[in-house]
């Protein structure tokens, strides 16, 4: 049974984390102290050194040989099934398409990322629920970020074509007069360009390489026995301490720039909270149950759906939503859903 102490933990965890956010909105809707431009530069302090030396920080500390992989395997069911679900609904609904798959899948799969999940776990379960999701993060940051990536441009592909063949279609009317073929030929990418491209971006992306330098220190030091120099964890250590507050200041500064918190309208912001309590958690259960899950690491495990990615959430919906899209999933729509998502 859950304590009155163990609601007060969770709620001193959890309020600093929108005390900043509230500092960042308030400081552009209410007090006017930044422009757009001040706080796309806030953005990138965050992007590229606050939130990658936050994730080596914790990254660094796991021990790659002690992993819990029942619980990464019930994390990748529990995607795999949302994926097989939205597979079906794009193909068999009316209302389905591949764009808002995309979407719904960040919505209803993607965990919480660090900045939340740390001090929510750490109130809740202790190291054993920091150690889980420091796990959880850096598979998704290596192996799911990837997968989104390559859809994400395989869509933008796809768009590519279609107006390119359009405009041909048009120039042509407009010399000729008539509807014939002028040679205008579009193919898509080979799936290597593709990948090629994936791993461009992943490769100047500063979460996934920070994963990475984490996870490859990981295992050297705990293979060998050795611990981080003293003057390389402090460098690494005075700014990742900043992470939780400037990712949620961002946040915060983000929203206040927007028309409205939620402007995608209560239908939509429904189905957002209907794939984040409830498709997200469900889907993490039917995986926990089918590895056998259970204890604290199955509360870990469910809990964690029922956060939201903060600060990435709000990066792929800007960096990926520009493309001309159907009406019914416009770029507004689905950065709306995104941004929906991560005011939980």
């Amino acid at each position: 049974m859950i304590g009155w102490e163990d609601v007060y933990k969770v709620v001193v965890a959890m309020v600093p984390l929108y005390v900043a956010l509230m500092l960042g909105y308030g400081s552009v809707k209410w007090w006017r102290i930044f422009t757009a431009e001040q706080c796309d530069a806030i953005n990138r302090l965050v992007c590229y050194f606050t939130l990658p030396l936050f994730a080596v920080e914790f990254t660094t500390h796991i021990d790659p040989f002690q992993m819990n992989y029942r619980f990464i395997g019930a994390d990748t069911i529990s995607k795999l099934v949302i994926v097989v679900v939205l597979a079906f609904w794009a193909k068999c609904s009316s209302k389905g398409s591949y764009c808002w798959s995309i979407t719904s899948f960040s919505l209803s799969a993607l965990t919480n990322a660090l900045v939340v999940g740390v001090p929510l776990m750490r109130a809740m379960y202790g190291q054993t629920g920091v150690d889980l999701v420091v796990q959880s993060s850096v598979a998704q940051a290596i192996i799911w970020l990837t997968v989104l990536l390559f859809v994400l441009e395989f869509r933008r592909s796809g768009v590519s074509i279609s107006s390119a063949t359009k405009d041909g279609n048009e120039q042509e009317k407009d010399v000729e007069g008539n509807t014939e073929n002028a040679g205008v030929l579009s193919t898509r990418p080979s799936f290597w360009n593709l990948m090629k491209v994936v791993g461009m971006k992943l490769a100047v992306n500063p979460n996934s390489y920070a994963c990475v330098i984490g996870l490859a220190w990981a295992f050297v030091a705990n293979r060998w026995h050795f611990e981080m120099p003293s003057i390389m964890e402090g460098s690494i250590l005075v700014m990742s301490k900043a992470g939780t507050g400037t990712a949620m200041f961002s946040m915060g500064t983000f929203m206040a720039l927007q028309e409205k918190i939620i402007a995608c309208g209560t239908s939509l912001t429904i189905f957002g909270m209907v794939l984040r309590f409830i498709a997200g958690p469900a889907a993490m259960a039917i995986g926990a149950i089918a590895v056998g899950l259970h204890g604290d690491v199955l509360r870990v495990a469910i809990i964690q759906h029922l956060s939201n990615v903060v600060h990435s959430s709000r990066l792929k919906s800007q960096q990926h939503c520009r493309n001309p899209l159907p009406p019914s999933s416009s770029p507004r729509n689905m950065a709306c859903m995104q941004k929906y998502s991560a005011l939980q």
